[in-house]
């Protein structure tokens, strides 16, 4: 048991590739970016606890580095499916961001489950991201990917801890300006997302 372990970790450790793997999560996950996202939701009554996004998110991400594949196969779901419906949710919300309207229906905040949805999943871990993990996979070696992830949650919780910071440095007007920049960049990101994984789709059933 201890050689299998030593095996995992220790053989299949390589530092550069454990570099590229957190660089590019960083990239994906962009959690600094998604802070004027986050103080929207929090101002709406959402509660987001900064060690439960940051646990809900490592724990997602490793869930769907080992089994993710196996979850959408049981279900029948092909991961060009399972990002364009991610991606309109993250529309939706963007939708919210920059014209100021309520779509989603903040009953969860009561129970904190804000910080799982739709905080942890899909804003950071959202489907692009997760579809990115399944891609590593022929790349790099779970324990590179796996302590990328590990080290992107710090910062995740970093940036969320200290968000109200952030905007007492910004101020509410520079706050309310990142936010509707933000928000048309999530829409973009939602709208590319979609139409990639649709054409993606589209062609799949007309080839089949």
């Amino acid at each position: 048991m201890l050689d299998i372990l030593f095996q995992f970790v220790v053989v299949s450790f390589d530092w550069q590739h454990t570099i590229s793997a957190s660089i590019a999560l960083f990239v994906l996950l962009d959690v600094v970016g998604s802070i004027p996202v986050f103080l929207t939701m929090q101002e709406r009554g959402l509660m987001i606890r900064p060690f439960k996004v940051a646990c809900y998110t490592f724990l997602f991400m490793t869930v769907f580095l080992f089994v993710g594949k196996w979850i959408l196969n049981l279900f029948n779901v092909d991961i060009s499916s399972f990002a364009a419906a991610g991606a309109i949710v993250v529309f939706i919300i963007s939708v919210e961001m920059v014209f100021g309207i309520r779509v989603f229906n903040n009953e969860q905040a009561s129970n904190e489950s804000g910080s799982f949805f739709p905080v942890a999943f899909p804003l950071i871990a959202g489907p692009g991201t997760l579809t990115a993990i399944l891609s590593m996979r022929a790349t790099y070696d779970y324990v590179n990917i796996q302590i990328g992830i590990f080290l992107n949650v710090i910062i995740i919780y970093v940036a969320i801890k200290y968000m109200n910071g952030f905007q007492r440095i910004c101020g509410d007007a520079t706050i309310s300006v990142l936010r509707k920049l933000f928000g048309i960049i999530l829409m973009a990101m939602a709208v590319k997302l979609f139409t990639s994984n649709i054409a993606s789709l589209v062609g799949t059933t007309i080839a089949k």
